[in-house]
């Protein structure tokens, strides 16, 4: 099922919208708000009246059909990412499980060990929108690289004063052998062409929802068969979300808000490599499901 409370981004009629969905029925917002962005940019410093103003329209308005439109391939509705004019951040070994990773895979292991007990987190840039995937659509291995994992991510969408205001998955793909070679590639790593995948919906932040008390899974498919299964719960993320927040919001500006990505809690075994033709999927409580299959760049 589809979960209630949350912002979509779909194509439909040829037109990129933005969508809530409320009581399992898929309203359409883009009169009021074009872009993720504009929304963003309203809610900026008025948090609730901004969860106010979706609620309103959900009652002035008509539905324009049930939610599980966006799940049928036949009914003209296609879930796109739901980002638009957002940069995309992430957070680096905010988990346990991460830095033990990190430091097997480093040739300065030292380094992962100490930023994990820092007050200064790790942050690095991870996309531009063109190098990002939604639901459906294919992440990418790097052609030149031999060890490649997805990481499963809780993602916090921030408002353009650093508010968080909602959720959605990520799976931020990465090239562990490059970043092994030496901490000064971690931008090729992370950074290139189908490197990250977010989605399927935005889950808004209400108080009824806790970010930190979710399941999470991670599941690689090969031939249809399971390659690697992993399972972690947000509660052990390592760091406060709302600090992390503030330290992405120091000395730097994001207008039409952006999406950080807050570290994962499963990575799989050292001997377990993405390969094209894999599929990979990545379930969070409440959240739902982001799947992806993996193909190659060859350029």
């Amino acid at each position: 099922m589809i979960p209630d409370n949350v912002l979509c981004r779909f194509m439909h009629q040829g037109a990129a919208r933005l969508g809530l969905v409320k009581q399992q029925q898929l309203y359409d917002l883009t009169m009021r708000y074009r872009t993720l962005g504009a929304w963003l940019r309203a809610a900026s410093g008025r948090l609730e009246q901004a969860f106010g103003d979706l609620a309103d329209l959900a009652d002035q308005n008509a539905p324009i059909g049930p939610a599980n439109l966006l799940a049928d391939i036949a009914s003209g509705f296609t879930l796109l990412a739901p980002l638009d004019e957002q940069e995309v951040w992430a957070f680096g070994v905010t988990y346990e499980m991460s830095r033990e990773a990190r430091m097997r895979e480093s040739n300065q292991p030292t380094i992962y060990g100490k930023v994990y007990e820092a007050p200064r987190p790790e942050i690095f840039f991870k996309a531009t929108p063109h190098r990002v995937v939604g639901h459906g659509e294919a992440v990418a291995v790097r052609v030149d690289s031999t060890w490649n994992v997805p990481e499963a991510e809780l993602t916090l969408v921030l408002t353009p004063c650093m508010e968080i205001v909602g959720y959605t998955i990520g799976n931020d793909m990465s090239s562990r052998d490059i970043e092994g070679q030496n901490p000064l590639y971690l931008p090729q790593a992370k950074v290139y062409n189908r490197c990250c995948a977010l989605g399927p919906f935005i889950r808004l932040a209400e108080p009824s929802f806790n970010p930190l008390d979710l399941d999470v899974t991670c599941t690689i498919y090969r031939s249809g068969v399971v390659l690697f299964s992993g399972q972690t719960h947000t509660g052990r993320i390592h760091r406060k979300l709302a600090d992390l927040a503030v330290w992405l919001g120091r000395c730097n500006s994001y207008p039409d808000g952006v999406f950080a990505m807050t570290g994962t809690g499963i990575v799989p075994p050292d001997t377990i490599s993405l390969a094209a033709g894999d599929t990979v999927e990545i379930a969070f409580e409440g959240l739902g499901t982001l799947t992806n299959p993996v193909i190659e760049l060859n350029v």
